[in-house]
């Protein structure tokens, strides 16, 4: 049996990655979104936003533990789990919230 090696034509299927990626650029263009290249700054207060709200999460999830672990009954429990994923997604969204702001750059004066 011989296998040949060959490249896909540009009528292949897109994975889902290149289906959001594609919706996502539209989208920008349609809000009027310019797409600019990252600097190295602009990278690395990227990573610095990301590595403070790892952190963050970290501690609320330690706390969470330690809360669990004094948790005397079910309700509490559930009650400790939803505040976790509240907590969760705020962090998540503040984190994204503040790389967008980057990847936006330096505000225009009108």
């Amino acid at each position: 049996m011989r296998y040949t090696v060959g490249v896909m034509p540009d009528d292949a299927p897109k994975t889902a990655y290149e289906l959001a990626m594609e919706r996502l650029r539209s989208k920008e263009k349609a809000t009027g979104a310019e797409e600019r290249p990252l600097t190295d700054k602009d990278r690395a207060a990227i990573a610095e936003v990301r590595k403070i709200y790892e952190a963050k999460l970290a501690e609320r999830e330690i706390l969470h533990q330690h809360a669990l672990r004094q948790a005397k009954s079910h309700e509490e429990v559930a009650k400790l789990g939803e505040e976790l994923a509240r907590d969760r997604e705020r962090l998540a969204s503040e984190r994204d919230r503040k790389v967008a702001e980057i990847r936006q750059g330096p505000k225009k004066k009108s």
